[in-house]
């Protein structure tokens, strides 16, 4: 089967993941990009680009006439989905067929049977697939699903029946908690994929979560191409991947590999998919769902096998049998993945949005970046916040984990908050540097949230000095026929300089004089030494430090120093920032759509309680109040789309 030219009916990093495996084989693409992403990199990766919409999803990559007119029109012979979006949906993969397109996946009797939970467990049930004990009937009614849970036991996990990423999810720990929790649950299925029907299933205590990579061609040649660990999760989406799995054996892996193969061979399935399983501290393992797309994490894989995932799709996509047999595949080292979020940790891993001040990747031995980003790119709410993946190789695990903390500290993203003081905390726990994490593992390691760091000293110290350099700069290009050495200079020594800066939103006052070296920078009681010593690198107190910076319009700085990521702006003296949550103040936190409004005007309110639902990045959160009191006026209505800051309603 001939394919020249693929469309790749998606956006951002996996977009132009698969345009890289495409190129590599020669073959053409064709991105398709949405008004919020006209100028996005995989739009300007791909031979060419086609609009399809409106920023939101419904009206852009979730419009399967769009996506196939834009096919049609570009002369496209096959559509590679990606994940998310349309990937799992079968009537698209219908709809791609009866075109007279190549879809790049399973078939669609595949993908319907796999992308309905309900039906997919009760298929492995029938295949001998181990199960986890649950509920999956048609009688949807919450009187059947809270008598059902009940049969069960507490506690029990809420899940959507179609889609995946953890959206549709809750946990349920009580009886009392089961109500919110399909109400919610309902509400974010039905948003992320157009269908509310849940099932329910007893919760695994602490399990890990181990999922196998399969792989089938058209003749009915089945493979697994070993396992990926994704216990470190948040919400249930997952947050650090890695293969193989710390604590499998080779008797483990056969057995969960033949699951995986006998739960693919049950719906006649080709090209790639993940079979993904909970294990207990056991060795028993229960089949979860399968994903009928390429997943997030595939570089872990890639790394240990060596395979291209991308262009084996591809290949069976054309009707050629896989090029390898079950007894040639090995596992050779170990690889680690973190996905870089934007996303605040210490505010509930609320998501972010913003301008991309600065971006610069890490690069080095067995160090491997797959993003969708550009600096100056714009991280809209319209969709999910995950920004890039950073992937590191080792011929051990904790080389590999070495080696992707230090990807990490080098990988600069500045302007919407991210994660990435988090994922290195995280990879530096003892629990996960032992191999030991669960899917309980962030719970129970931050219980009582992620506090937020303050910006270090050194980093102020730099930021100052970074800023003073431009301003020196700048006026010795002014003062034309003055000497570098002259500036700063007055007759009773050197003159002192003072800088009102914004850092992280909060009021700084520093000043600084030039030195011998660079400049001492006075910040509080401390004083700083500071030589700019080369390109991105500088002494503080004679410790080096590698930074990477870029200044922005009105002198603002992006600057980047080991973990941290800040953005220093210029302020009035005397300049002061006024606590949102604690003036009583209920202001949205990210862009988003009020899906629910929770409180009355003159309700009594305590600190904590909920006051509105507000969507965004396809997941929703509940919006709390900062103080007890009483709720003024409230200034939202269900289907507002809000901006970030906008007040929600004000509590006296």
């Amino acid at each position: 089967m001939s394919i020249e030219t693929i469309l790749i009916a998606n956006r951002g990093e996996i977009a132009c993941r698969v345009i890289r495996s495409a190129r590599a084989l020669e073959l053409r693409t064709v991105a398709v990009y949405s008004d919020a992403d006209r100028g996005a990199a995989h739009a300007r990766e791909a031979d060419q680009a086609v609009h399809i919409g409106a920023a939101p999803v419904a009206e852009s990559y979730l419009n399967s006439a769009a996506i196939l007119r834009a096919a049609k029109d570009s002369g496209a012979d096959a559509i590679h989905p990606g994940y998310g979006f349309l990937s799992e949906n079968a009537e698209f993969a219908e709809a791609v067929e009866a075109a007279g397109l190549v879809f790049i996946g399973p078939s669609p009797h595949a993908i319907h049977v796999m992308g309905d939970k309900a039906g997919s467990k009760r298929a492995m049930i029938a295949a001998g697939v181990p199960c986890v004990p649950g509920y999956e009937g048609e009688d949807q009614s919450d009187a059947r699903l809270i008598d059902e849970a009940a049969k069960i036991g507490f506690p029990v996990m809420v899940k959507a029946s179609a889609g995946g990423g953890g959206r549709g999810m809750r946990l349920a720990a009580n009886a009392a908690d089961l109500p919110e929790a399909l109400t919610r649950a309902r509400a974010e299925a039905l948003s992320a994929f157009g269908s509310d029907i849940l099932i329910i299933e007893k919760a695994v205590q602490r399990p890990r979560h181990v999922e196998v990579q399969v792989f089938a061609d058209n003749d009915g040649a089945t493979v697994h191409l070993g396992e990926r660990d994704c216990s470190v999760q948040r919400r249930h989406q997952k947050v650090l991947e890695e293969a193989p799995c710390p604590v499998m054996t080779p008797d483990l892996r056969a057995r969960m590999g033949a699951a995986a193969v006998a739960a693919a061979e049950a719906v006649d399935y080709t090209g790639a998919g993940t079979v993904e399983f909970l294990l207990d501290d056991t060795g028993a393992f229960y089949f979860l769902e399968m994903n009928t797309r390429l997943q997030v994490e595939h570089p872990v894989t890639e790394m240990v096998t060596g395979l291209d995932l991308v262009a084996l799709q591809i290949a069976v996509a054309r009707g050629e049998a896989l090029p390898f047999a079950q007894e040639d595949i090995t596992l050779t080292g170990h690889a680690i993945e973190a996905r870089l979020y934007a996303e605040d940790p210490a505010a509930g891993f609320l998501p972010s949005t913003g301008q991309i001040a600065l971006w610069q990747p890490a690069a080095g031995p067995g160090i491997r970046i797959d993003s969708g980003i550009a600096e100056g790119g714009e991280v809209s709410p319209y969709y999910d916040p995950m920004l890039a993946k950073i992937i590191a190789h080792g011929a051990s695990r904790e080389e590999a984990r070495r080696r992707l903390i230090a990807a990490l500290e080098a990988t600069a993203l500045v302007g919407p908050v991210t994660n990435t003081g988090f994922l290195i905390d995280a990879l530096r726990h003892e629990d996960f540097a032992s191999g030991s994490a669960t899917t309980a593992f962030i719970e129970e390691s931050w219980p009582d949230g992620v506090a937020a760091t303050p910006v270090s000293a050194e980093a102020v110290a730099l930021g100052a000095a970074l800023c003073l350099t431009a301003d020196r700069d700048a006026a010795l290009v002014a003062a034309g026929m003055v000497g570098r050495d002259q500036l700063g200079w007055q007759s009773d020594g050197r003159a002192r300089a003072y800088l009102s800066l914004l850092i992280a939103e909060e009021p700084v006052e520093i000043s600084a004089a030039l030195s011998a070296t660079g400049w001492a920078v006075t910040h509080g009681d401390a004083v700083f030494e500071v030589a700019l010593t080369a390109p991105e690198r500088a002494e503080i107190n004679g410790r080096r430090h590698n930074y990477a910076a870029r200044t922005l319009g009105g002198g603002t700085l992006a600057l980047a120093m080991g973990a941290e990521r800040v953005m220093i702006a210029r302020a009035a003296p005397g300049a002061r920032g006024e606590g949102e949550a604690a003036s009583g103040r209920v202001t949205a936190p990210m862009p988003g759509v009020v899906v629910e409004v929770l409180a009355s005007a003159g309700d009594t309110i305590a600190k904590g309680a909920p006051v509105a639902v507000l969507e965004a990045m396809k997941m929703q959160h509940r919006i709390l109040a900062g103080i007890d009191g009483t709720l003024g006026a409230v200034e939202v209505a269900v289907g507002d789309q809000l901006r970030r800051g906008d007040l929600i309603a004000e509590i006296t």
